[in-house]
Order: structure tokens, then C-alpha cells, then sequence
């Protein structure tokens, strides 16, 4: 009987065993199917970052360097190398430190896996198990999504998709991107990715000079880079364990092992002895610093490769930029006016400590031609931060052109209207005794009425404050607006005499308009961007984005003629501050200013070909001495990049003025004996349409062309399917104006005739690497991308203080 009822519970149990296994097998058959469904492709390592550089060039295709790649937001110090320029002593190490049956199995180690369960049994903590593949798979493959958050499944889509990598990538391919993915410690600016990095940083050496003790080192970094980097007397027993470890495995000898070990190691910031069999008698960290690595990978002018870094995130998107590399861009950089603003910069003389910045850019497309970020000194490696396109700072007079520009478009003024230079208050909540009582500059007054002219070549601020408050301040904000300098929030009157914040790299776009005939065209860094096969990604010729008009032909002329006053109606004794910038033989408009303390020193003029801008200040803010005026030290830095800008050009003026334009003289006062100055012929009194007292009207009229008048340019008509010559088999509706270089006609036939561009090569590495199995080209070119918008960060609060603008 007993045994009876044994065998009926052996049985009952027996059937609970078996309906948990297949119930098992089915709850791992469904989360299996999930996990596969949800695995990234493996192919991707044919152009993850770590197989592919995106290069940057030159509008004369010469290379400009790499962009720094990054890891979720962190900047990466990854040079890439091959397996042949690597240390055989270095894989070796690696191996038998990582996975020493590499070459035995498919991606997963039986015995490892083995291990590990064994260790979970005796409830020890799990350690290794994991194969090279697998970690390369962790760091690549799913390091987006785990961010390598140990759970279990991401160890089961590990698993799987390192049998995948196993079986489509050879044992070199596999060991060669590990070694050039693998993290190594702290950089500094920067984390220590791949071989080129660590070799670099600890031993200051290329990875294929690194010798058996050297490589011993860094794989014994692995693990653990932070902390065994800072416990040096620690890591010598791991070292000592790896060497005997190479000498089991037949990678070296024992001969080489006891040479190694005796061989005098010093890391990098490390001040270290020995004593003669190898045994270390002293170890002190004494400098953590000397293994930090350079931000920037760039060869050539990083200031503005970062601008295009950004400029690509703006326009492919991060995942392109960052997740698939291998990008070919080719830049707006001018090299020869990039190295006369640098040389400008290094012969700048400025004030004590401060620094400058500097951009030229070209007024018919916004073309960024060239900028520096920082005073440039010899010898010095100038700090990061880009003060061109980064620094928020006040402009000072530098707006006063903006506003007599919108108070002449509006119709209700001219040159020759007159405005007080007398006392004038207003009430204000939020000043001192409830009032705004703006200053002219330390304080003097004329205490009589001038034209506008001469207002704006004195740069006084009483008649600029009652100019302001007629034009209305809905009006001029709305204008800025349309220049893309936006006021503070809060800033009242006090805008009109520069408390705007803005980078010179706006302030040179905001005035190009003045030599365009009043068009805005953002600044633009980027011409056009191929994949390394060849792919057209991005190009400008096929992107057209039209200028929006701020200012009438009419409008835009009378300006120019304001500002051309401004440099030349005054020398600097008769009451000036523009002098300096004045080109021999070349005609030239510009303004000076200076905000509150003074914190900011401006210069934004034009010529016949360029716009540029210059400020200087302190970097991290502050005020100068109340003895310096910007007309001593920003005017002569504008002068001299330029003149390099211009040398070897024809010298050529604005151009004629548009119809609607006369010359009239200036009343005589003082030095303005003969000066002449334009006005709008009443009969042209359409353009001047900007509404009082309201936002901006959209001017009504019809544009006779794309962009501005460029002699170097012309107007095609193209088809949008192809990007080139509009045929008669064209349909009417594909048809679409483009204005493009002269010099680049012949890229436009159409046809057997075009002759292709030089980047539409593709790279016969990349190829290369993309034939390997499993890649494939795509059936169709990728979609025009969609710009995400983006907006520099403000270095300094707002402010609505009325700067003390002397010029």
C-alpha cells in the first residue's frame, strides 16, 4: 500500500516537473521571440563611431580635422587605429585577461557561463563570464538603450547578438573594434575610449610602441580604470598575476615575463621606485592631471569646427551625427580670411585682462568665412569657450544704426530731421525714483537740436532715447526680432542704447543687410554633407533658404549711407570714434560701442565684400578701467582682418543707389562743413512702410531675384527632382530659381554632361568595409532632413541697465 501511494506522488510530481518545463520553454520561446524582434541590427558596427570618422573641410576642400565623438553627451578622446598598429603584446594581454578562450568559441563561453551559474549557487558575487564579444556588444550595441545597466535582458540580448556578431565579423574585425571601443579612464575634458587614447594618456606613446610591461598595465586598467589608476601599488600584484597568466598561455616567455617586471614603469602623473628585482618601494599620485587629453580632435581653426558641429546637430539630428559618423562636410571656411582674423587676434592690442573675438562673414549668403573665439598669443592654447558665436554679450551703440534704419523706414524721419540733445525723462517702475533720465556719454550735452546724421556720428544718446520713443518700442523690438536679436524681457527704452545681449557672430549677420540691400540671411557654416560612400545628405545648392527682407532696397541704402557717415563724416579729434576703421581706397561703413562699466567694446561694420564684427571684454564679465573707449581698440582689430580679407581683391563700391535715392547737403555745423546724405525721393514713399506703434508689416512687393546682388553669382532655374538644369521635358511645376556660384555652372548640366563633383567619390575604405556581408546599399536616397532649431546659452543674466555708450 505504500508503495503504491509512493508511486502516485513520484508520478503527481513527476507531472508537475514536466508541465513546468514546457511551461518554462513556452515563457522563454515568447520572451525570446520579444528580444529578437527588439535587437538592434549587428550590422551596425560596419558605422557605429567607432568604424567611421566624419570629416570636415574647407571651402577649398582642404581638412579642417575630425569631430570629436561623444557618448551619450560626454565627449570622447577615440582616434581609431587598426590591429596592425597595435602592440601584439597588447592583444595578447588583453586575452588572457578578457577572455582567453577567444578564439575557441562563437561569441559565448560555456565554461564561463558555467562559472558563473556555480557562483550564483554558492551565492558568491558573479565576476567575469563575459567574452570579448560580449562586452563589445554591451558597449556599442545596446549601450544606448542599457546605458550598461547590468539586468537580464540585456545579458540575454547580449548573448544573442554577439553569436550574431561572431558570425557575420572575423575574430581581427571583432578583437580590433573592441580595442577601439573600450573604456579607459578619466580624461579630463574628455573619457578615454580605445587604445589610441589610453596609450596616449599613461605613457604618452602610439599603441604599436607600447612594450610587454606597458601593455600589462593597461589591460590590467580594465576592469576597474578609475580606481586602479589611483592605487598604482594595487595594481602591480594584477600585473603580476596577467604576466604569469601570458606565460601559461604561451604569449610570452618566462624570460620576457621577469624582464617586464623588473622594467622601471612610471604611468603618467606618477612619481614611483623600485628596488633592483622589481618590487616597487614607493608610489605617490602627484599630478592626476598629466593623463587629461585635448577636447578637440580638430587640426585646423576648432573654434569654428565646433559652430559646424553644431550647425550638423541642427540639421541631421544627433542620431546621424553621433550615431552613425562617417560624414564628409564641407564648410563655409574661408582659410585665407580665417588666418588673417588669427593674425589679426595675435597682433590685437587690448586692454588688461581681456580677451576678443572676431568673425567675417560673407553679406549675399551669411556665409561664416572665418572666426576666433579668443585673444590668440603665441605659445598659448587659448581657452574653449567661443566668445564668436557663444558669448551673449551687450552691444552697446552698435544697435543705434539698427534704430535710425527702422525710424527712416517708417517714413516720419530723414537725415536731416532734427531731435534735442537735451535732458529728457520718462517714468519707469523699476528705476531709481521711478524714472529713466538717460545720459549722453560721461555726461555731456550740446543742449541744442541736431540731425539725425550727426546724432548718430556723435553716438549721443538723448536724441537716440527720443528717437526710440516715437518710433515706438513694438516697432524696433519687432525689427530686432526680424535680425534675430530679441530683446531681454523687461528692457524698456534702455534697448535703444545696446541693453540687447547677442553674439558677434549675430550682430556681423544683423548688419549685413546695410550691403545686401536689406536682406537677412542667417549664418550658415555648412555648404553640403555626403556619407563616406557618397551619399548627398545636405546641399545648399539644392536647399536654397530664401532671405527674409527686413529693410526696402530704399531703406537698406539710406542705412548703409548713415554708417558710411559714421566711419568717415568725423576724424577721432573732432569728436569721432571710427577713424580707425577706415580701409584706404575702400569704402566703409561701421559703428562703434560700448556697454555700462565698460564690460564690452564693439566694432560691426561692412565693405563692398564682407561684414565682420569685434568685441572685447572680459571673459568671465566684469568691468575695465573707465578710461577705455572702444573706438581705441576694437576699430583697428576690424581694420586689419580685413584688409587681409580684401587683399587681392578688385576694389569695387556698394554700388549704385536703387531708384528713389537723392543727395542733399548736410547743413554745415562745426566739422560737417561738406557733407552730402541721401533721402527717399517723396514719390518712393512705398519703401518706407514700416507701421508705428505696431509689429512690423511684411513690405509688399515683389523680389526680382534669390538673394542679394553677388557679382559672383547668377540665377538658374533647376529641376527639383535631379537638382540640375531645368530640361523642355521638365514639368512647369518642378521648376524652381536657385542662385548659385558662377564658378559652379558646370556642376548644374544636365545629363551625361555633368562632370561629378570631387566628393561624390566614395571613400574606398568605407566601401570596403561596407561590402563585408551583410551590408547593402539602400533602395532610395535618404529623406531631406528637417532642422531642429536651436538657440545659444546665455553667459550672463539679463539686464535693462542703459549701457554708457560713448561710441
Amino acid at each position: 500500500m505504500f508503495v503504491k501511494l509512493l508511486l502516485q506522488f513520484l508520478k503527481f510530481i513527476g507531472g508537475l516537473i514536466i508541465a513546468a518545463l514546457f511551461v518554462g520553454v513556452g515563457v522563454a520561446a515568447t520572451y525570446g521571440t520579444s528580444w529578437a524582434r527588439d535587437l538592434p541590427d549587428f550590422r551596425q558596427l560596419d558605422t557605429l563611431n567607432l568604424g567611421a570618422i566624419t570629416r570636415v573641410y574647407a571651402r577649398d576642400n582642404t581638412p579642417l580635422g575630425t569631430l570629436v565623438t561623444r557618448v551619450g553627451d560626454q565627449k570622447v578622446s577615440r582616434t581609431l587605429v587598426k590591429l596592425d598598429e597595435i602592440s601584439p603584446f597588447m592583444t595578447a594581454a588583453l586575452i588572457t585577461n578578457e577572455d582567453r578562450r577567444f578564439f575557441q568559441h562563437y561569441g559565448l563561453d560555456p565554461y564561463g557561463i558555467a562559472r558563473q551559474f556555480r557562483r550564483l549557487s554558492q551565492k558568491e558575487d558573479v565576476q567575469g563570464g563575459s567574452t570579448l564579444t560580449n562586452q563589445l556588444v554591451r558597449n556599442t550595441l545596446l549601450l544606448k538603450e542599457y546605458n550598461l545597466a547590468r539586468t537580464p535582458d540585456r545579458k540575454i540580448k547580449e548573448w544573442m547578438l554577439s553569436v550574431q556578431v561572431e558570425r557575420a565579423f572575423t575574430k581581427e574585425e571583432i578583437l580590433q573594434d573592441y580595442l577601439n571601443v573600450i573604456y579607459w579612464g578619466d580624461g579630463g575634458p574628455v573619457e578615454l575610449y580605445g587604445i589610441y587614447a589610453a596609450s596616449q594618456a599613461y605613457f604618452g606613446k602610439a599603441p604599436r610602441d607600447l612594450d610587454l610591461a606597458q601593455s600589462v598595465y593597461l589591460t590590467t586598467l580594465v576592469p576597474s580604470p578609475r580606481g586602479r589608476y589611483n592605487d598604482y601599488m594595487a595594481q602591480r600584484g594584477y600585473m603580476r598575476s596577467l604576466l604569469t597568466r601570458m606565460v601559461e598561455d604561451g604569449w610570452v616567455t618566462q624570460e620576457q615575463a621577469n624582464a617586464a617586471w623588473k622594467e622601471k614603469l612610471v604611468p603618467r602623473g606618477w612619481q614611483v621606485a623600485y628596488d633592483g628585482t622589481g618590487k616597487l618601494t614607493s608610489a605617490k599620485l602627484v599630478d592626476k592631471t598629466a593623463v587629461y587629453q585635448k577636447a578637440v580632435n580638430t587640426v585646423r581653426f576648432p573654434d569654428f569646427v565646433q559652430q559646424v558641429e553644431q550647425e550638423l546637430v541642427r540639421r541631421l539630428g544627433r542620431d546621424k551625427v553621433y550615431g552613425s559618423g562617417g560624414l564628409r562636410v564641407y564648410t563655409t571656411l574661408d582659410p585665407k580670411i580665417q588666418l588673417g582674423i588669427e593674425k589679426a587676434s595675435l597682433n590685437a592690442r587690448i586692454p588688461p585682462r581681456t580677451t576678443l573675438a572676431a568673425v567675417i562673414s560673407d553679406p549675399f549668403n551669411g556665409d561664416v568665412l572665418g572666426m576666433v573665439g579668443q585673444k590668440l598669443r603665441p605659445g598659448v592654447t587659448p581657452p574653449e569657450w567661443n566668445n564668436a558665436a557663444q558669448g551673449q554679450r551687450q552691444i552697446g551703440s552698435t544697435i543705434k544704426p539698427l534704430l535710425y534704419t527702422t525710424a527712416l523706414s517708417t517714413g516720419k524721419f530723414n537725415q536731416l530731421t532734427e531731435r534735442d540733445d537735451k535732458p529728457i525723462s520718462f517714468p519707469c517702475t523699476s528705476c531709481k525714483d521711478g524714472v529713466y533720465a538717460p545720459k549722453d556719454f560721461e555726461g555731456e550735452m550740446t543742449y541744442r537740436s541736431m540731425t539725425l546724421r550727426e546724432a548718430l556720428d556723435r553716438s549721443l544718446n538723448l536724441p537716440t532715447v527720443r528717437i526710440a520713443d516715437e518710433v515706438g518700442l513694438p516697432t524696433f523690438f519687432g525689427k530686432l526680432r526680424e535680425l534675430d536679436l530679441p530683446p531681454n524681457d523687461g528692457t524698456g527704452l534702455a534697448a535703444a542704447l545696446g541693453a540687447v545681449e547677442t553674439t558677434p557672430v549675430k550682430m556681423a549677420a544683423a548688419y549685413a543687410p546695410f550691403a545686401n540691400g536689406g536682406l537677412y540671411h542667417p549664418p550658415r557654416y555648412i555648404t553640403r554633407v555626403t556619407t563616406a560612400r557618397g551619399e548627398v545628405l545636405y546641399d545648399v545648392a539644392n536647399n536654397v533658404e530664401r532671405p527674409h527682407r527686413v529693410w526696402s532696397p530704399q531703406v537698406a541704402y539710406l542705412g548703409l549711407d548713415m554708417i558710411q557717415g559714421v566711419v568717415n563724416d568725423l576724424d577721432t579729434n573732432q569728436g569721432g570714434f571710427s577713424q580707425p576703421a577706415r580701409i584706404e581706397g575702400w569704402p566703409v561703413g561701421g559703428k562703434t560701442g560700448t556697454s555700462n562699466g565698460p564690460k564690452d567694446l564693439w566694432f560691426v561694420g561692412v565693405n563692398p565684400y564682407y561684414v565682420g564684427a569685434v568685441w572685447i571684454g572680459i571673459q568671465q564679465g566684469g568691468d575695465m578701467a573707465t578710461n577705455i573707449y572702444s573706438g581705441v581698440w576694437a576699430p583697428p582689430v576690424w581694420h586689419d582682418m580685413m584688409v587681409s580679407a580684401l587683399a587681392g581683391k578688385a576694389v569695387r563700391s556698394f554700388g549704385p543707389p536703387p531708384p528713389g535715392i537723392t543727395a542733399v547737403p548736410l547743413p554745415p555745423v562745426g566739422p560737417l562743413q561738406t557733407v552730402q546724405v541721401a533721402l527717399l525721393d517723396p514719390s518712393y514713399k512705398d519703401a518706407a512702410n514700416t507701421v508705428t506703434d505696431q509689429l512690423p508689416a511684411r513690405p509688399q512687393y515683389s523680389e526680382a531675384s534669390v538673394g542679394g546682388p553677388d557679382p559672383s553669382t547668377t540665377v538658374i532655374y533647376v529641376d527639383k527632382n535631379t537638382g540640375r538644369l531645368a530640361t523642355e521635358f521638365t514639368s512647369p511645376d518642378d521648376i524652381a530659381p536657385r542662385r548659385v556660384y558662377t564658378s559652379q555652372l558646370g556642376s548644374y548640366a544636365p545629363g551625361s554632361s555633368v562632370t561629378p563633383l570631387p566628393d561624390e567619390s566614395a571613400d574606398p575604405a568605407a566601401l570596403k568595409a561596407f561590402n563585408q556581408p551583410g551590408g547593402s546599399l539602400p533602395d532610395t536616397a535618404p529623406p531631406s532632413p528637417k532642422p531642429v532649431p536651436g538657440k545659444p546659452a546665455s553667459t550672463r543674466p539679463a539686464s535693462s541697465t542703459a549701457p554708457n555708450t560713448g561710441g
